[in-house]
């Protein structure tokens, strides 16, 4: 049954706001422990505790956080390439299977490098005169890597490529084209920060959809232009 005029925007409206809060209680669903550890972090007072629990998440992410995020990028990936009306369930579930192993090796890898970043920052910036540029570098390392693993889902889930040259990829990508990048980052922060500071009920229906979805638009318009640059050039 199809709607018309106004009735018809309401309809595909809520069709809209169904398919994004689905899609991302399934992605809490499949990262409790993370989203669980997560929460604790927040009820912590002691320093010492909350660096324990954030050792505890950079080990447990990569099994659950990874894949789940993963899957959901098979998702928005479908919907900005015109299958709007994929099963979500099972092209969520597949797409978890068919990446757990990419998703997590790239978990364990990112993580790895975030870590050394951040205990490299926090020692250099303790240090005096240009040790503390050297802090500066590294952060803006760490936020490249951060847009980078954004990169690295779309990359995935679009390509299947090896894991090696997913990674390679991802950080070209990251660096090669800075506008973009940028773009990714600010939206994605946006969200992040108006479901945090402002709607927290977000968080639960629509903030890690809502950053997959602009992620992989970002990167499927650039994707899209680098692929017509190459077919005008042959």
């Amino acid at each position: 049954m199809e709607f018309n005029g106004v009735m018809g925007g309401l309809y595909r409206i809520s069709e809209w706001i169904m398919r994004f809060a689905v899609i991302n209680i399934l992605w809490l669903i499949c990262s409790i422990p993370v989203m669980f550890l997560v929460l604790i972090s927040f009820l912590m007072e002691e320093l010492s505790q909350i660096i324990l629990n954030l050792i505890i998440i950079g080990i447990v992410s990569p099994f659950t956080l990874f894949p789940a995020t993963a899957a959901m990028f098979v998702v928005v990936r479908k919907w900005l390439t015109g299958d709007e009306d994929t099963p979500l369930f099972k092209t969520y579930f597949k797409g978890f299977k068919e990446n757990y192993v990419q998703s997590m090796l790239g978990g364990i890898l990112y993580n790895i490098l975030i870590t050394v970043m951040i205990v490299n920052i926090n020692f250099y910036d303790q240090m005096e005169n240009l040790s503390q540029y050297l802090a500066v570098v590294i952060l803006i390392l760490l936020v490249l890597t951060i847009i980078s693993i954004f990169n690295y889902f779309s990359l995935m889930v679009h390509l299947h490529l090896k894991f090696r040259i997913l990674i390679k990829n991802a950080f070209l990508l990251t660096i090669g084209k800075p506008f973009n990048s940028l773009g990714v980052a600010v939206t994605n922060f946006l969200i992040f920060y108006i479901s945090f500071e402002y709607f927290t009920f977000l968080i639960f229906i629509f903030t890690g959809s809502l950053m997959a979805f602009c992620s992989y638009f970002y990167f499927n318009v650039l994707f899209k232009k680098i692929q017509n640059l190459e077919d005008a050039s042959e």
